[in-house]
């Protein structure tokens, strides 16, 4: 937990709940794995196990801490998508568990990730039990998107009060992480968080990023796709709409002499790389080069009138 500050507070509070035995059955955890949703579910999970829980987290040396480090705790159970979807099997077999009595004698615990992945059958299946979970039993569902999850299992659940860290903080976080000058942040949208940052700084990935923006702002500015535009391939048309859409937003930004219709204009068109960015998922097949020459032109069109 030492490496994400931002997540200190809402642990501590949950862990000063546990201490006055004012716990509820049931928390929502609204924060996105990118930002460390999953750390922080995997802490509170393991602070409501701890027997020597302390005000800023379990204590790492308990018997119960140990195990849950070996990942073989017995009363602890993780829930996350299988393919797309958390299936209601899984939901059936988790809710099973729960009814059975803790083996180390304290609490029965589980977390679901990304739980907005929940389907009609596998969240009904869910109800019951966040209705009626039983004693010394609490459960925590971490979504990277809170706004999909369905408001039948959101409104059964408590809120921890949780903040997105402001850029600067992220910023100053990773300079220290990666040991590099240059700002990084600029991609945080695309890849979903810090440690998703990370992960694409690392890998090249964020380079890529750049090699797109690059792209299309000379593409947006001569009205003829670049190469590395025409060469995408399906697995990065996402990240190179969402770049769009970023340079989009920055022209609206700088731009701010461009007269109000053709601004409003702007900003549907952005409206739209991201709505056909999200129908990515849906689509059988798709035609990058044509998306994105076509793209290309209605922007030149609309930035002529």
């Amino acid at each position: 937990m030492a490496q994400l500050p931002w997540l200190h507070q809402p642990l501590e509070a949950f862990c000063s709940l546990l201490k006055t035995k004012r716990i509820g059955h049931a928390y929502l955890v609204a924060m996105d794995m990118g930002y460390g949703g999953e750390q922080l579910t995997l802490a509170l999970a393991k602070s409501s196990l701890c027997t020597a829980v302390g005000y800023a987290g379990s204590c790492g040396f308990c018997k119960s801490c140990q195990l849950v480090e070996a990942n073989n705790h017995p009363d602890l159970y993780r829930v996350e998508a299988d393919g797309a979807q958390i299936k209601v099997d899984q939901i059936r077999s988790l809710c099973q568990k729960l009814t059975t009595t803790p083996q180390q004698g304290g609490r029965r615990v589980a977390f679901i990730l990304n739980s907005e992945r929940l389907n009609q059958a596998s969240a009904n299946a869910l109800l019951k039990t966040l209705e009626e979970p039983g004693k010394d039993t609490i459960l925590f569902l971490q979504a990277n998107s809170p706004s999909r999850l369905l408001s039948t299992i959101s409104s059964r659940c408590q809120r921890l009060h949780l903040e997105i860290p402001a850029k600067s903080v992220v910023r100053q976080w990773l300079h220290q992480e990666l040991q590099i000058s240059e700002d990084v942040t600029w991609c945080l949208p695309v890849v979903g968080g810090p440690l998703a940052v990370i992960e694409a700084v690392e890998s090249g990935r964020e380079q890529v990023l750049v090699s797109y923006r690059k792209a299309w702002l000379q593409s947006l500015s001569s009205g003829l796709l670049c190469d590395s535009l025409i060469n995408v391939n399906e697995k990065q048309v996402s990240d190179a709409l969402k770049v769009l859409y970023l340079v989009v937003h920055r022209i609206l930004v700088k731009k701010q002499e461009v007269d109000p219709l053709t601004r409003v204009a702007l900003a549907n068109f952005a409206g739209k790389i991201m709505q056909v960015e999200t129908r990515l998922s849906v689509m059988p097949t798709v035609n990058s080069l044509a998306l994105f020459e076509g793209l290309t032109i209605e922007y030149r069109q609309l930035m002529s009138q």
